[in-house]
């Protein structure tokens, strides 16, 4: 065996800090198995809900150490797996049970909380961020292959992409929210049981019904909070921060989960230049209180333009093309031209509607966080706009069109180069066309 394999034990994830066990309903795998990171390894039951458990890592499986039907405590391991994953040599399962390290642990109160959240009647404030992209990186050197007449640099011109990340067979939308959910938790120093609400955006959800954000909070362990899913397109974050907001002040919750999660890579028809090297899969959440703790948020408006009805579409529902009909169009189509000059107007339209309602001038704003649409797209809009490009934060050219997932995972990026104080408006235009910006005050 080649130095850089080891193995190691993997334990259930606990679904909530007073369980102490799960039943195993059934293995999805024999040992022996080839597994790819995020397939789903067995069904489990525990005291709060049934869920699959997923592998944490790619690899073969050595030993199943217990039989379906059986009883797991969750202080021990359930399989040996076999690795090159550099990853998982220092790996604690994501909400473990209370028999880890505490500064391992979301239910921890000693590392959720260092200190407690003052809230606030009419403040609602970013507490924490996370993000997830699928392993696989697909470059422009691959999707070119069906394109004799169409090169790297062509592509990279029309778009700004280079890269974009790609799920796995097994990753569905809603593993990777788990994700993106687990990090922002872990970087809102909250426990999850703080979670007062889930708001998911999304254009593809895992099935029609139920929502994926009931699959998410499934997964979280949670119980008895509301979950549910929006769909606004490209816009569907601040959507998502608009409604779970809104929830905040009207005091449904103190704390609320707003992701967005798009896995786009299987609605992409192979032959079609203008869709199929925009979008990448990914996931992005953030959580916010109603607090003034974390960075604020002071405005959000919303819109849409049913002008551009058919401008971006797809008429099949989830996220793979599966329902066999001969006259549907199951694949994302785009129009190219007119949906450039709706969308440059407007995000336009979305920069300025917000600094109206929140008092700031142009000259005050830091940061333009856009929805990476494209690259072209967004030039044009800064300059309509009237605000230099260089203040516009892309990283389309590493991962591409990530959808509702695009504005959480660039603030992610961000962390490094905002500083107290700084102020930004989030901005988006989707299929709809929906419009949406936002402001914050890091």
């Amino acid at each position: 065996m080649p130095e850089t394999y080891f193995r190691l034990p993997i334990h259930l994830p606990a679904q909530g800090s007073a369980e102490t066990e799960a039943t195993i309903i059934e293995w999805y795998v024999r040992e022996g198995d080839e597994v790819a990171k995020g397939q789903a390894l067995a069904q489990i039951d525990s005291a709060k809900s049934v869920f699959e458990f997923y592998a944490p890592c790619g690899g073969k499986i050595i030993k199943l150490l217990f039989e379906a039907g059986q009883t797991v405590p969750y202080d021990r391991p359930v399989l040996e797996i076999e690795t090159d994953d550099p990853a998982m040599r220092d790996w604690i399962p994501p909400l473990a049970a209370a028999t880890l390290p505490q500064s391992a642990n979301l239910t921890s109160e000693s590392q959720a909380q260092p200190k407690s959240l003052d809230v606030s009647a009419d403040t609602v404030s970013l507490l924490g961020l996370g993000g997830y992209l699928p392993e696989r990186t697909v470059s422009n050197a691959e999707l070119i292959q069906n394109f004799p007449g169409i090169s790297e640099d062509y592509v990279y011109q029309v778009t700004g992409i280079r890269n974009r990340h790609w799920a796995a067979d097994g990753e569905r939308p809603s593993d990777l929210a788990y994700r993106a959910c687990v990090a922002a938790i872990k970087d809102a120093r909250i426990t999850a049981e703080r979670i007062g609400a889930i708001v998911v955006a999304t254009t593809t959800p895992d099935v029609a019904m139920p929502a994926t954000a009931c699959f998410l909070q499934a997964k979280l362990g949670l119980t008895h909070v509301p979950a549910f899913d929006l769909n606004a397109a490209c816009s569907g974050w601040l959507y998502a921060l608009s409604v779970a907001r809104g929830m905040l002040l009207s005091q449904l919750a103190d704390v609320a989960l707003v992701v967005g999660v798009d896995v786009q890579s299987r609605l992409l028809d192979r032959r079609d230049p203008t869709t199929c090297f925009l979008f990448g899969d990914g996931a992005g959440a953030a959580v916010i209180g109603r607090c003034v703790q974390g960075h604020r948020i002071h405005q959000v408006v919303l819109g849409a333009d049913a002008r551009g009805l058919n401008l971006a579409r797809r008429f099949d529902p989830g996220f793979v093309a599966a329902n066999g009909q001969i006259d549907a169009d199951p694949w994302i189509r785009l129009e190219g031209q007119p949906l450039f000059r709706m969308a440059t107007e407007g995000f336009a339209a979305a920069i300025r509607q917000v600094l109206e309602h929140t008092g700031w001038a142009l000259e005050e704003i830091n940061w333009i966080v856009p929805h990476q649409a494209n690259t072209r797209i967004l030039r044009a809009a800064a300059k309509r706009a009237g605000i230099p490009f260089e203040r516009f934060f892309l990283n389309i050219e590493h991962v591409g069109n990530t959808s509702s997932a695009s504005i959480p995972l660039a603030l992610l990026e961000m962390n490094g180069l905002l500083q107290p104080g700084d102020k930004l408006v989030l901005c988006s235009v989707g299929a709809g066309l929906t419009i949406a910006a936002a402001t914050m005050e890091w």
